[in-house]
């Protein structure tokens, strides 16, 4: 049991939580032998909590995209494992739901991006658009950073030539992984940091490559707050602990999202993408703030409708407002029930459905709002701005679509 479940949870005493209740339920258990299933009676385990909506609304069940979607972000290496018959199966969804392009932001460098390239590109070069990704450690030992290759001097000039030779492979860009800022470490064994000026060259070489950079930097709020009886999102961290960031041995969010700003503001020649609504989805008025400041910043809602159909008055005045500057992502290869929730709060005024096809759902416990888009502006989300953005996809659209209306 991790070890803050110890404090919440004892024998005798159980704490329901649940953001939306009408407030906190306490429960006194017998004996520590009674099982916490909320049957006759008996108290209930949060974990255990699958209320059912009695809500009688519309419900709109869309099965596919209104328009092409470009999906910008996408795990095919790490979802997929390279297995053939998923992949195979995954197109069909794609064709399904209307989805015109994946982007795998798994490529690596070298010969894993080789690798990446064959899996994809073989059977369907049309389909899929592949980031690289920077290698900090090399042939370091993983357990001593001051053998990492990103301790060496030359190391940005040797990323800066690995970065121009897979865009010659067909690279689209680059994508950074929240261990950047979170996991990865220096030669004393501090945690990277994001705004290190010895990481500059990089981002200007993408810039002069064309290459944009989509970064995950930081993670939810509630993933840096304390893991007690007013995180709204105890009931998940409880079953992931790992996700938690709270403590003195990481930054704190705000200091992380500050340090990603600071390159951003830097680069002004370099497209930048922040993944997850740039991991603020639950504070739009400081995105937009940050929209407004750097030009150069574009980002999408992968894994985030949760937070963002729980706003939707808020959520919707931001997208018509930011039209421009959003693309579109999934976080995927995901079941095709989850693509379907997207679907429907982009495409429609629904009320209180669920945004994951997942039993318990997986990132807070409560019900998503549609939020209905123009259909100029679903345009843009899914299709138009990605292919402003990303090297590639308008090349690839086009095809698509002039194959599809072929007779």
């Amino acid at each position: 049991m991790p070890h803050f479940l110890h404090k919440t949870l004892t024998p005798v005493l159980t704490l329901l939580w649940l953001s939306g209740l009408s407030g906190l339920v306490w429960a006194q258990a017998e004996s520590p032998a009674e099982p916490l299933d909320g049957e006759n009676g008996r108290p209930l385990a949060i974990g255990e909590f699958r209320p059912k909506a009695t809500l009688k609304v519309r419900e709109t069940n869309l099965t596919h995209a209104k328009f092409p979607v470009v999906d910008d972000h996408t795990h095919f290496r790490y979802r997929l494992r390279h297995s053939p018959e998923q992949l195979d199966d995954f197109v069909e969804v794609m064709d399904r739901n209307n989805i015109a392009i994946c982007v795998s932001l798994d490529g690596k460098l070298g010969a894993d991006f080789d690798e990446h390239a064959k899996y994809l590109w073989t059977k369907y070069p049309d389909r899929f658009l592949i980031y690289a990704n920077i290698d900090w450690q090399g042939d370091g030992d993983p357990e001593k950073p001051e053998t990492w290759a990103c301790q060496r001097p030359d190391f940005a000039r040797r990323m800066t030539l690995e970065l121009a030779e897979a865009k010659k492979k067909g690279a689209s860009g680059l994508k950074l992984f929240k261990q950047f800022g979170l996991g990865y470490k220096d030669a004393d064994g501090s945690l990277l940091k994001i705004d290190d000026p010895r990481w500059d060259p990089i981002w200007k070489a993408c810039g002069e490559l064309g290459l944009p950079v989509i970064i995950h930097t930081a993670d939810p709020a509630a993933f840096f707050e304390p893991i007690d009886k007013t995180n709204e999102r105890w009931e998940e961290l409880s079953r992931h602990p790992d996700w938690s960031f709270y403590g003195d041995q990481f930054p704190s969010r705000e200091e992380l999202l500050a340090a990603r700003n600071r390159v951003i503001e830097r680069h002004p020649e370099t497209t930048f993408i922040g993944a997850h609504f740039a991991n603020n989805s639950e504070d739009l008025g400081q995105v937009a703030e940050w929209l407004e400041k750097y030009p150069n910043l574009y980002i999408e809602p992968a894994s985030r409708i949760s937070e963002l159909g729980r706003q939707p008055y808020t959520a919707r005045e931001f997208f018509l407002k930011y039209q421009d500057r959003i693309l579109f992502g999934t976080d995927g290869p995901w079941p095709e029930q989850r693509l379907h929730y997207y679907w429907r709060f982009f495409e429609t005024f629904d009320e209180y459905f669920p945004y994951s096809e997942k039993v318990p759902p997986p990132q807070g416990l409560w019900y998503v709002y549609g939020i209905k888009l123009p259909d100029d502006v679903l345009k843009k989300i899914y299709h138009g701005n990605a292919a402003k953005v990303i090297p590639g996809v308008e090349e690839k659209l086009k095809k698509i679509l002039t194959n599809q209306a072929a007779p």
